[in-house]
């Protein structure tokens, strides 16, 4: 199935594709709070009954290790670990090609009423792209993900016991057709099963370090590019095992390596317009409107840190001289600002916000760039400070990233702004996950304070 095919977009349709291909099984899935895909295969002959009705997930109890959360967790062990109502979304149905053709379909976590689960990052997303309808806007996505791949299985892997990962190649080659050539059927799986998939490629190049890929998916409405965006990953990695490739999403693998990126592309429209692009406006067309988005987002969104660097390594990539930004910042057609600026005509002017690593749950990220983008717009924020120059010159009065999870997710936990776009049940599920996930990180031994303290102190 090739994204030029028709999708069903209703139930009976769906049932009569999946009956279209002799499949007796279908895999359904739904994304986690870390942006993890959670699935399983159903009997065709359950499937309809699943798609009318419903299914269960137990999810929200524990983190991404499967480790079950502190009692006082929607699903923990003081409630008994109870299930989660998952509705199936027709419109996602497609077909793995690189298993066997079985049917797919992605869902969403819904109360028992069937309203929108608070906690369920697509349903976050769902509610700020709402209130974007509502004030008139529709919102073009398009993300790309950065990628070190390893000449590892989980089994070499937990021999390794998670040290020393050995790339697929060496050197810091990006844009090299010679690297690329090297795993040339690796390469061109990633390109065209993806596309089979419905998780097109606008391109695929490797990157400055060993072993480094970007995949550019192709820009679409904000909920479809989010939805590409996880079922990228899980493709990736699973379309890499077949050639004994284990690829990495974590945001910085090595010091001296540059890190991961996640970034996110955003245009608003209006009916068929560009709404950011204004002939007649300052620095090269943009509009007053689209001051205002990116504004909201210099001034807003470090608020919302935990969706856009959900983990404790997200923040290792934030150091200066890798192209990370780690200053609320932007600049025209500057990759050393946070929020790139492009304004070449009328079809192309966006942003690219360049905070995100590859660790993100696409769901919660964009729903973080967006939110902040419409705050700016709803205020009608200032955009007061000037693009910065070269190596972010002009910054140095810019706000600084936060450097820790914990940092980020106190601040989000008392944002107003936050609360208001993703509701306050979400904010406070949310930032007690980021909680608990900072205080197993302070239980761990590193191998730097190994290395540093175990013969010389």
């Amino acid at each position: 199935m090739s994204i030029s095919e028709p999708v069903p977009h209703d139930a009976a349709a769906v049932l009569d594709a999946v009956h279209e291909t002799g499949s007796a099984k279908v895999k359904v899935a739904v994304c986690d709070v870390d942006g993890v895909l959670r699935g399983k295969y159903l009997h065709v002959d359950r499937f309809p009954a699943a798609l009318e009705s419903g299914l269960g997930f137990n999810v929200f109890g524990s983190d991404i290790a499967d480790r079950p959360w502190d009692d006082e967790f929607v699903s923990g062990r003081r409630l008994g670990f109870p299930d989660a109502a998952v509705r199936l979304d027709p419109s996602t149905f497609r077909q793995v090609p690189w298993d066997d053709g079985v049917p797919f379909l992605l869902g969403e976590f819904v109360r028992e009423d069937g309203s929108p689960h608070p906690l369920c990052p697509r349903q976050v997303l769902k509610r700020v792209l709402a209130r974007a309808a509502a004030m008139g806007y529709r919102v073009v996505i398009g993300m790309e993900f950065e990628f070190f791949n390893f000449r590892e299985t989980p089994e070499s892997w937990a021999r390794k016991e998670g040290a020393t990962p050995t790339p697929i190649s060496q050197g810091m080659w990006g844009y090299s057709l010679l690297r690329a050539n090297a795993h040339r059927d690796y390469f061109a799986a990633l390109m065209d099963e993806t596309a089979r998939f419905r998780v097109p490629l606008e391109s695929l190049h490797t990157e400055n370090g060993p072993g480094v890929y970007e995949a550019a998916i192709l820009y679409g409405e904000a909920l479809e590019a989010a939805d590409r965006a996880v079922l990228f990953k899980t493709a990736a990695k699973e379309i890499a095992a077949r050639f004994g490739i284990m690829p990495s999403f974590m945001a910085k693998w090595h010091p001296k390596y540059p890190g991961c990126s996640g970034h996110i592309h955003q245009s608003l429209c209006t009916g068929r317009r560009n709404a950011f692009h204004d002939p007649l406006g300052g620095h090269g067309g943009m509009s007053r409107l689209f001051e205002r988005y990116i504004a909201g987002q210099v001034g807003v969104l470090t608020e919302f840190g935990p969706m856009i660097w959900p983990t404790i390594n997200s923040y290792k990539r934030l150091v200066e001289g890798f192209y990370a930004p780690v200053k609320a910042t932007w600049g025209l057609d500057n990759r050393t600002a946070a929020l790139r600026v492009l304004t070449a005509s009328a079809k192309s002017t966006r942003v690219e916000t360049r905070y995100p690593g590859a660790d993100v749950n696409p769901y919660l990220a964009i729903a973080a760039v967006v939110a902040a983008g419409l705050e700016g717009i709803e205020k009608e924020l200032e955009l007061s400070a000037p693009p910065v120059t070269g190596d972010n010159g002009g910054a140095g009065g810019a706000v600084s990233v936060p450097r820790t999870l914990v940092d980020a997710t106190r601040a989000f936990h008392a944002s107003r702004a936050a609360r208001d776009w993703f509701g306050s049940d979400f904010v406070s599920y949310f930032a007690a996950t980021r909680e608990l996930e900072w205080r197993q990180y302070l239980d761990a031994v590193t191998d730097w304070e190994r290395r540093r303290y175990f013969e010389i102190i």
